[in-house]
């Protein structure tokens, strides 16, 4: 909901909430990660980046890990970003979570790439 007033064109809402993908880049939040560069592509650099910053493991992620990912952009006053931010970690980390409680390097990769739905499907239908 939260992103399709930002990306949509005009004033008037659409009550489905669609998010119009070509203006993306207008919803980007002060405390953004940078994985993606000014174009919208994926930087492999930066993703690795992430994982030496704030994992411990540097190849999965814990819940608390995701939030210790967001504290440094709290010092940009941006509160709505913040809690839209830890919001979201903390759903992808609801959804895509292995059976250790962490969120893996790969997973956050598809997510990041758009496969993340391809495999999780997958993975349910191994199992």
């Amino acid at each position: 909901m939260g992103l399709s007033g930002k990306t949509r064109p005009g004033k008037f809402p659409n009550f489905l909430f669609p998010i119009e993908v070509k203006n993306i880049i207008k919803a980007k939040r002060k405390g953004d990660t940078g994985v993606y560069d000014a174009e919208g592509n994926f930087d492999p650099a930066k993703f690795e980046e992430i994982f030496v910053k704030h994992s411990h493991t540097g190849n999965s992620f814990t819940s608390d890990e995701l939030v210790g990912l967001l504290k440094p952009k709290n010092s940009l006053k941006d509160y709505p970003g913040y809690y839209g931010g830890l919001l979201g970690w903390k759903s992808l980390h609801y959804v895509g979570k292995d059976k250790d409680g962490l969120l893996q390097k790969e997973t956050l990769r598809a997510f990041y790439t758009g496969g993340l739905f391809e495999l999780i499907e997958q993975e349910r239908a191994r199992k």
